[in-house]
């Protein structure tokens, strides 16, 4: 009797968030499809890393003159899968990809090259020794929706020119944004085994995680790093399962960053970074200006400025040209920012602006908001929102600033308004953050140069620049001896001579007067000639 078997497959949708328009479904990859992709990058890997440096580099120059030329439709498919305004997807995705790309073409081979390591140590002056930069293997990289292109693209070719091969599990709410990535890099000469992508949602991600190992072949099925952006409980949720088996991570995590506004700063320049930072993407970013604070002297001159300007955005579909605030990536985040703004009012909080859906324009569009008399017992000044709401609080001295500054568990970025750099300098030095920017905020995402990352609850390791690149191998170290055939004067054939022999040749590297030194490189001497086995 013939029997049908039918095996249920998990289905994800991409949709527009401006329209509800599904873009397209797709079938989630199963456990044995992640391992399977994860066996095949590994069989891949070592030919791509035998390429060598500099053919990597002319790979990822390839990439960067396609994208140029496809700028515009890439920057078309991720606003109509993310939602953001071209404009942002122009500058904030693209630009910042094209960039990190000169940056690796520019500086790969000098940071990933075999690097001298001098002996100061009289024992070892007869050795050589280096530091090798090799690639881990196979890198695994789960990366979000609200930049579904820049942050996988900046970490994906980090791990590339430095000779891994990639596993990338987009987020399920931008999996064709991460499709057309692949392309671009398949295209640009990167072998399709090397780069592959695993659509999916949360359990393709866990599966990508805890690839099993074959026992037949115990290096099948296995990625030798994880690089994660996300939430910070699902980012300890998967330090725990990496912990199992000591697989190193890197852990972006968001943040809940402070904007400190000094008594000397420039009221119509930073009013205008306040709601450009708080309101970029949506407020979907995790640099975004999610706390003000703001010195008591310039606090309604400063609300009214942000008050202003926040009316005049151009709220709608991130399509249009003329659109500058999309909408929200779904309801449930468009929920959270709802809750957020509900507890403060209820706490005290003052609506200036904003404060409610835009039903007219869709399910998922909020109104950019302004809040003032916040406090920190509100959970808007504790949480992470990720939503389009600026909400203001007013301090009387810079101490006070730093302190509330420094008061949360996060600590991506941070920035200090003022007219006196000086001044800035000295307070970003005092604030825990893995960036601080003086009069300029968001924008450090796009220095390919510098390291992002946090601390605290924002996550562990960086990315971008010379030390994303360091995250993408293992340093080996080695050494050669330029004498061969000479025993080691420490090794055995101890005894009281040699006890004395050795405090004389400390007392000759060490003491403090020319005497005592002197003294002991007599005692020292005879160390060459004694007998040992």
């Amino acid at each position: 009797m013939a029997t049908d078997l039918q095996i249920a497959v998990r289905r994800i949708s991409s949709v527009n968030p401006a329209t509800g328009e599904v873009l397209r479904e797709l079938a989630c990859a199963s456990d044995t499809e992640v391992d399977a992709a994860v066996a095949i990058a590994r069989a891949a890997q070592t030919a791509w890393a035998d390429l060598g440096v500099w053919k990597r580099i002319d790979v990822l120059r390839e990439f960067q003159h396609r994208l140029h030329e496809k700028k515009s439709e890439i920057a078309e498919a991720i606003a109509r899968e993310a939602g953001k305004p071209l404009a942002e997807a122009l500058t904030t995705e693209v630009l910042v990809v094209l960039d990190a790309a000169r940056f690796l073409i520019d500086n790969a081979y000098r940071l990933l090259r075999d690097e001298p390591v001098p002996h100061g140590n009289l024992a070892t002056k007869l050795k050589r020794g280096w530091l090798a930069r090799e690639p881990y293997g196979v890198v695994g990289i789960i990366s979000p929706w609200n930049y579904p292109f820049s942050i996988p693209a900046t970490e994906t070719l980090a791990a590339l020119v430095a000779g891994n091969a990639v596993v990338l599990k987009p987020s399920e709410f931008t999996s064709l944004v991460a499709m057309e990535l692949a392309s671009l890099l398949h295209s640009a000469g990167v072998p399709r085994d090397v780069l592959q992508v695993v659509v999916g949602d949360g359990a393709t991600g866990a599966a990508l995680i805890q690839s099993q190992i074959d026992k037949a072949k115990i290096d099948r099925a296995r990625i030798d790093k994880l690089v994660f952006t996300g939430s910070v409980a699902t980012g300890k949720r998967i330090a725990a399962a990496a912990a199992e088996r000591l697989l190193p991570v890197v852990l972006e995590l968001g943040g809940k960053d402070p904007m400190l506004v000094l008594d000397d700063a420039d009221v119509e320049v930073a009013s205008s970074a306040a709601v450009w930072g708080a309101f970029v993407n949506a407020g979907q970013t995790c640099l975004s200006v999610e706390r003000c604070y703001v010195h008591r002297s310039l606090y309604d001159a400063f609300l009214k400025a942000c008050v202003g300007k926040t009316l005049k955005l151009r709220v709608g579909n991130g399509l249009d040209r003329e659109t500058e605030v999309g909408p929200m990536i779904h309801e449930r985040q468009l929920r959270i920012v709802e809750q957020h703004v509900e507890d403060a009012v209820a706490r005290g909080a003052r609506v200036l602006a904003g404060g409610s859906r835009l039903p007219e324009l869709g399910k998922n569009f909020y109104m950019p908001t302004v809040l003032a008399e916040v406090t920190h017992e509100m959970r808007i000044m504790r949480e992470e929102t990720f939503g389009p709401v600026l909400p203001v609080m007013p301090f009387d001295r810079d101490e006070e600033a730093v302190h509330l500054a420094n008061d949360s568990e996060f600590g991506l970025a941070a920035s200090v308004w003022t007219r006196d750099n000086a001044r800035g300098e000295r307070l970003a030095r005092r604030i825990q953050a893995g960036t601080v920017m003086v009069n300029d905020v968001v924008s450090c995402f796009g220095i390919s140069e510098a390291p992002h990352g946090g601390v605290k609850s924002s996550g562990i390791g960086r990315t971008h620049g010379r030390f994303g690149l360091e995250e993408m191998v293992r340093l080996k170290y080695v050494d050669v001896d330029r004498v061969q055939g000479m025993k080691k004067v420490w090794w055995y054939g101890y005894g009281m001579s040699f006890s004395r022999q050795m405090e004389g040749f400390l007392e000759m590297q060490f003491a403090r007067d020319f005497g005592t030194r002197l003294r002991g490189a007599l005692r020292a001497i005879g160390v060459v000639g004694r007998k040992q086995l």
